[in-house]
């Protein structure tokens, strides 16, 4: 057999381990990056395709005819196109579950950092507030504690559940959004969700349903003193109606890891840097190297398995 694959800097940056991948099949052919009209000379001699954010479409599928397994380097398949794997009898796996304390220890991160007004004291550090300071200790920014502040949650699947167990941790008290069109009695609908809690933290896919799910009215329906983080997807918030709330006091701080458009453009709303209480990083919650090499591992069972002709983690 033989294997491509197309973009390979996207997860490793030379600090992971790749000897049981080097030989799960018999030949790899690697590519740091692959651009569009690269991937079908790279592929058409190919068995095993790994991608992470390269695009598979249809037109590609239908003439990759020795093509038998698509590994995606990720949990999200939509740079797949299922319908032509289908068509073509070309099997897709997945990874999942590999970033859960990834992502859930960088939740807390961007939200202890906005509560205990991180950014705000290293900048006064390096501009020497403290070493001027008349007192031993400085107290310039307010500090709050999780300890008793409600935390709602969008999505309550692996990540929304770890969310929720490091958070009873801190003392916190747990509300849960209804997903759309369920009756569950143990979960709040969003409307009646929002004015209550004192954190938000977004945690579902992206869909048509959840496209804009956090705009204009829902955030004028959430506390002036509340935060929102957002490590799910960009377009599950209105990046222009946020931007406007933490101009105007409407909300006190957000963190986001994802923007609508990566890598972004420099006229992101979000990318003001006037913008108060606002931490933005680049779409790296996902990303440490236990995560990554978690996603490795997985990739090898998932081509065995297929070898075996039980295709683990299948999505096709």
């Amino acid at each position: 057999m033989q294997g491509v694959f197309l973009d390979r800097k996207s997860l490793d940056l030379g600090d992971l381990d790749f000897t049981k991948f080097d030989g799960a099949i018999e030949k790899w052919q690697y590519y740091d990056e692959t651009k569009p009209d690269q991937v079908l000379q790279r592929i058409i001699n190919a068995d095993v395709v790994v991608s992470n954010k390269v695009v598979l479409d249809k037109k590609i599928l239908d003439q990759a005819t020795q093509l038998k397994l698509i590994c995606v380097a990720a949990t999200g398949t939509n740079n797949v196109d299922l319908d032509a794997a289908k068509h073509n009898n070309i099997q897709v796996c997945n990874v999942r579950a590999y970033g859960t304390a990834s992502v859930v220890q960088h939740v807390f991160v961007l939200l202890l950092s906005i509560v205990r007004n991180i950014p705000a004291y290293t900048k006064a550090v390096e501009q020497g507030n403290w070493q001027n300071s008349k007192q031993f200790c400085l107290m310039d920014y307010p500090i709050a504690e999780l300890t008793g502040k409600v935390l709602g949650i969008v999505g309550y699947g692996e990540l929304g559940n770890a969310v929720a167990k490091v958070a009873r941790a801190f003392g916190m008290k747990i509300k849960i959004a209804q997903r759309p069109g369920s009756h569950d009695d143990k979960q709040v609908p969003l409307e009646d969700l929002l004015p209550q809690v004192d954190v938000l933290t977004l945690h579902c896919p992206l869909t048509p349903e959840t496209a804009n799910l956090i705009s204009e009215h829902e955030l004028g329906l959430m506390k002036p003193t509340a935060i929102l983080i957002n490590t799910a997807r960009g377009g599950i918030v209105d990046e222009l109606a946020l931007a406007n709330a933490l101009k105007n006091g409407k909300l006190a701080g957000a963190g986001i890891d994802v923007l609508q458009i990566e890598p972004p453009k420099a006229t992101n709303p979000l990318l003001d840097i006037k913008i108060p209480n606002l931490i933005v990083t680049p779409h790296m919650a996902w990303a440490s190297r236990e995560a990554r090499q978690r996603i490795v591992e997985q990739m090898v069972k998932n081509i065995h398995s297929y070898q075996s002709g039980n295709l683990h983690n299948r999505v096709v």
